[in-house]
Order: C-alpha cells, then sequence, then structure tokens
C-alpha cells in the first residue's frame, strides 16, 4: 500500500478516536488557563515575560504527552495493530505514517495554543509585558508548537518501544514534574540536555545555560529521534 492511504487511514483513526481529541483539546486549554495564572501570580519578584506568558506549557506538555502515548497505545489492545500490519506489511511505513498523524495535528494544536498562552498571558501580565518584544512573542508561539510536538512524538516513540501506555506515562509524568528539577538542582549543567529542559530554554527571554532556544529545541529534537528510531525498531522486530 502506498504511503499517502496508509497516512489518510492512521489520520481516521486519530481523529476519530475521542480520547485523543479530548487529550488535544486539553492542551489548547490547560495551557492557556495555567499561562494566565501563572501571570497574575508573579507577585513582586522580578519577571521574565516570556516564560511568564508561556508558564502554563508546563502542564500543557502532559496533554501532549498523553496524546501521544494514546495515539499509540490504542493499536495494541483488541488485535489493532495485527490488523493494521496486515493491511500495511511494510512496518516501517505504517510506523512513519502514524508518526506523521502524530505530529501535524500536534504541530496545528500547539501553534494555536501558543498563541492562545501568549495572548492571555501579556493580559494577565499587564505592565509587565511591555519588555516583550514581537520577535519573542513569535519566537514562543513557534517554539510552543514545535515544543509540544516533539514531547509528543517522544512519548508516541517511547510507547512503541515499551509496548505499553501504562509504562511511557509513569515514566514520563514522573520525570517531567519530579525528577527533572532534582536533577537540574543537582547537577552542573548536565540537566540542560535533558529532553524537556533542553527545549524549554526557548521560553525564556534569558538563559544562563550553554543552549540557545534552538540549539535546545535541537537537543530534545535529538532525543524525539532516538525514541523514534528505538519504537520502530521495535515495531519491526518483535510480533503484532
Amino acid at each position: 500500500m502506498a504511503f499517502l492511504p496508509v497516512l489518510h487511514s492512521e489520520w481516521i483513526k486519530i481523529r476519530t478516536l475521542r480520547s485523543l481529541v479530548g487529550a488535544l483539546c486539553a492542551v489548547v486549554v490547560v495551557t492557556a488557563a495555567f499561562s494566565a495564572l501563572g501571570a497574575l501570580d508573579t507577585g513582586d519578584e522580578e519577571v521574565d515575560p516570556l516564560f511568564s506568558a508561556f508558564f502554563g506549557f508546563t502542564f500543557g506538555q502532559m496533554a501532549a504527552i498523553a496524546f501521544g502515548t494514546t495515539a499509540v497505545s490504542s493499536e495494541l489492545h483488541g488485535g489493532s495493530l495485527r490488523g493494521a500490519l496486515t493491511a500495511v506489511p511494510q512496518r516501517g511505513r505504517w510506523f512513519a505514517a502514524k508518526m506523521v498523524a502524530i505530529a501535524v495535528p500536534s504541530l496545528a494544536v500547539g501553534l494555536i495554543t501558543g498563541v492562545a498562552s501568549l495572548a492571555v498571558g501579556t493580559a494577565a501580565l499587564g505592565a509587565d509585558a511591555r519588555g516583550l518584544s514581537w520577535a519573542e512573542g513569535v519566537r514562543g508561539v513557534v517554539g510552543c508548537g514545535v515544543y509540544l510536538t516533539l514531547m509528543a512524538l517522544f512519548a508516541a516513540g517511547l510507547t512503541a518501544l515499551l509496548r505499553s501506555g501504562v509504562a511511557t506515562l509513569s515514566i514520563l509524568i514522573p520525570f517531567l514534574l519530579i525528577a527533572s528539577f532534582v536533577v537540574g538542582d543537582m547537577s552542573a549543567g548536565v540537566a540542560d540536555y535533558l529532553p524537556d529542559r533542553a527545549g524549554q530554554v526557548v521560553f525564556h527571554e534569558t538563559w544562563d545555560g550553554s543552549l540557545g532556544p534552538w540549539t535546545g529545541l535541537a537537543v530534545t529534537a535529538l532525543w524525539t529521534g532516538a525514541a523514534l528510531l528505538a519504537g520502530a525498531w521495535n515495531v519491526r522486530r518483535r510480533d503484532a
């Protein structure tokens, strides 16, 4: 089967599974809501207006991870994967189509999320948002779309490798909420190269670490690429 029909079939699965549509909607709502709350709760401390405006991505990325995880784990139950691979014997082609079907809506929703987050975040910041330039706002919006897409694909690749959505979420959610910050506090620059912390540099107006906004996203992309390669390898070698 050619790639485009395979991609079309995978896209139908994405848009007809309510949990996946719900996860994408949650990305926008959760990120925008927490961005507004974070911007309102700056207190008297020195404000990084860009990070404050996009603060909600910290929570919205959980929904993006749930989307990527569920999109793959839904194939692992009830013989769905066996049926998909019967229709598309070229496992690499099927896996590529699945990842594209995850990436495209993730990027679209991520960009919408970035615009919504910037709008509500700057409104909540009020006078504190005056130091935020147009170029920095665009960088934040684009970075939000790219970062959330990479995290969704990272989760998808890890799910394909582990063949378990529960295992993937059990690893990634505690890591993002706890372990990444603990490592960051204890290490001297090593944490800058973790998949989440590297990509998050794009949300900071200034950053003292070794990575810049786009090099940070490049590091996250390398982590994501490694997870996808590992997932593709596992799909090719194991029985459905």
